[in-house]
């Protein structure tokens, strides 16, 4: 029986490591999966390892972020060391997953690694630490097997996971009628990001856009999807004094972006996710003036948003930094609104961005080849 642990960060990592659970165990129903993880990978059926949260450190932590992600990490370590395992399944997070995996790769563990670091905007220099303690690599994105491939990596594109996470279409009107929005009204879907930093910097100015909106579009309404990594209450709180009517919804992003006519995103997983169910949107982001200037100093590629970033070209706007403002945003917001032709345009560009991230069925790749593994 094999004995495979997923170890996960932030909630975009929980979500990709249950599904990867369930297809490991429809196609061997005997193994054994245990996990760093969340509430999804606990459902999925995953024994989450007792004292060990999932390891969210991004950006420039705060001493207290600091301090449980080194306890994390030292209880992961020894359980790595300790522990016979037939492969070790790291996904995403790369600045404490590679240093994971080197332990893994040293207490003679099989590694896979699932959604690759982004070598191809920044750390290029992480591919040598690659080659050393990864055994594969499965992407995500078409044009990483190349770069793996050629520096002597073994690796799988396995297409996209978020293609088994959302429906291949959604019926627009059964959603607004189930989550109480007018037929005819303009909606708009606010998801302004799955870390609790994110959401009290970029919230406030989505609202503040939305009310510049509401005074041209009597009677706009507005869908705040909440990750499940945000507090609850908090979404409330910062929408208070705002004069909008605001509604929350806790973990159910894909329905609010299938039922809103328009998308305010923070830059991240969401924008691809978003492309996959075709709603126009724009992409904000804001960070502290020191992580803003270290990335544009490392970061190689042009766009920051996934979904320009696979098309190859700019088809969302990207409002960054001193552009992510209320006015910058509500004036790309009403342009796309009011300009059918526009609207039209960016649907197609995102039909093409999902056809480029393969075919349904990544999870069920993935977890053919982690299962190989085990064997090698």
């Amino acid at each position: 029986m094999p004995r495979i642990l997923i170890v996960t960060g932030e909630a975009s990592g929980d979500l990709h490591g249950a599904n990867l659970a369930r297809a490991l165990r429809t196609l061997r129903q005997d193994v054994e999966i245990l996990g760093v993880g969340g509430d999804k990978m606990q459902a999925a059926g995953v024994q989450l390892l007792a004292g060990i949260q999932r390891l969210d450190v991004m950006g420039m932590p705060g001493l207290a972020q600091l301090r449980a992600a080194l306890r994390n990490y030292s209880a992961l370590t020894r359980f790595l060391r300790q522990t016979r395992l037939e492969a070790v399944v790291f996904i995403d997070h790369p600045g404490l997953n590679l240093r994971l995996a080197r332990v893994a790769k040293k207490a003679r563990h099989r590694v896979v690694y699932y959604i690759a670091p982004q070598i191809w905007a920044w750390h290029s220099s992480r591919i040598r630490l690659i080659s050393r303690v990864v055994d594969r690599m499965l992407v995500i994105l078409p044009f990483e097997e190349v770069l793996y491939r050629q520096a002597g990596i073994a690796c799988d594109f396995v297409g996209h996971p978020l293609l088994d996470a959302v429906d291949p279409c959604y019926d627009r009107a059964e959603l607004r009628k189930r989550f109480g929005f007018d037929e005819a009204a303009i909606v708009i879907g606010l998801l302004p990001g799955s870390r609790e930093r994110e959401v009290r910097s970029l919230l406030p100015i989505m609202l503040q856009a939305a009310a510049r909106l509401a005074g041209q579009y009597p009677g706009l309404e507005l869908a705040v999807a909440q990750a499940s990594s945000i507090p609850d209450g908090l979404i409330e709180a910062l929408a208070e004094g705002s004069g909008l009517s605001v509604r929350v919804y806790p973990d159910q992003p894909n329905e609010i972006m299938a039922l809103s006519d328009l998308l305010l995103v923070a830059s991240g997983t969401a924008t691809l996710q978003a492309a996959v169910i075709g709603t126009p949107m724009v992409i904000t982001y804001r960070a502290s003036w020191l992580t803003y200037w270290l990335a544009r100093m490392l970061i190689k590629v042009k766009h920051v948003g996934l979904v320009n970033i696979v098309a190859g070209r700019g088809i969302v706007p990207e409002l960054l930094q001193h552009e992510a403002c209320p006015s910058r945003l509500s004036e790309e917001a009403a342009r796309l609104l009011s300009d059918q032709v526009a609207s039209r345009e960016m649907r197609a560009a995102l039909r093409g961005v999902r056809d480029r991230l393969g075919a349904p069925g990544a999870s069920t790749r993935a977890a053919a080849v982690v299962l190989a593994e085990c064997h090698a």
